[in-house]
């Protein structure tokens, strides 16, 4: 019994692992979209709120994590966070500000997503899968709200610099 919970596992982490990937090709795609659009407000903070209901997930004790994870996950998802600050690029046409594509941002979407799994599976080995996706969940949260916070940041200088000129 305990062999068969086993490789239920496995086969549940490779479809996740599966299922990341395929994520990540579409918000390729979707973000190729978004760069032809002027960054708003509206799709610098919506991403974030909306995602933060994905947190009602820790009301059952089965994803609740302990203080050490949380501390783990935050400063892994920090560091994440400062490879999207680094390589996202802005640019200014017709008065508008625009999160230029980089040829980069794939590839580095990609290993970002490659590393996920890699501490995914490494972390599986003595964590349960609730704790895992909990951790994830956290891990993502954290990445995507300090990423979003420095493009709300550059979106705020530049509008005051807008309004000086």
């Amino acid at each position: 019994m305990i062999e068969f919970l086993e490789s239920i596992e496995e086969l549940l982490f490779l479809i996740a692992s599966i299922g990341a990937i395929v994520m990540g090709v579409i918000v390729i795609f979707v973000r190729k979209h978004a760069s032809k659009t002027p960054l708003t407000l509206k799709k610098i903070i919506i991403p974030p709120v909306m995602m933060s209901t994905g947190a009602l997930m820790y009301i059952f004790p089965y994803f609740r994590l302990s203080w050490m994870h949380i501390a783990e996950t935050i400063a892994i998802g920090a560091v994440f966070s400062v490879v999207l600050i680094i390589t996202t690029k802005y640019e200014v046409k017709n008065s508008e500000l625009y999160v230029r594509q980089t040829k980069a941002f794939p590839v580095i979407l990609m290993g970002l997503l490659l590393a996920r799994i890699a501490l995914k599976y490494i972390f599986s080995l003595n964590t349960t899968p609730g704790e895992i996706g909990g951790m994830f969940f956290l891990l993502a949260f954290v990445m995507i709200g300090i990423w979003r916070l420095s493009m709300l940041i550059k979106h705020n200088d530049f509008k005051k610099q807008q309004a000086v000129a």
